[in-house]
């Protein structure tokens, strides 16, 4: 009986290594995270916030009216080719 039991362990411990192993290379290759080291985080919010001020700098020169104006242009022309 003592014996019964332990094969039982035995198989059940082999069973739970293979859904572990199995896991964790699915784990491996896809990961649902990055992990960047200090220098490309830096690297990154430089970039962020250069394109940040790029997108700043060109709202500042956006007019809305013109935006307004071209874009019932361009639906009026469409409704024609209709």
């Amino acid at each position: 009986m003592a014996e019964a039991l332990l094969y039982g362990i035995v198989i059940i411990l082999i069973v739970l290594n293979i859904v572990l192993l199995m896991l964790y290379y699915s784990a491996k290759s896809n990961p649902y995270y990055v992990v960047y080291d200090e220098e490309t985080k830096s690297a990154l919010k430089r970039r962020v916030t250069s394109l940040k001020e790029e997108l700043e700098s060109e709202l500042v020169d956006f007019d809305v009216d013109d935006w307004e104006r071209t874009l019932e242009e361009s639906i009026d022309e469409e409704v024609r080719n209709l």
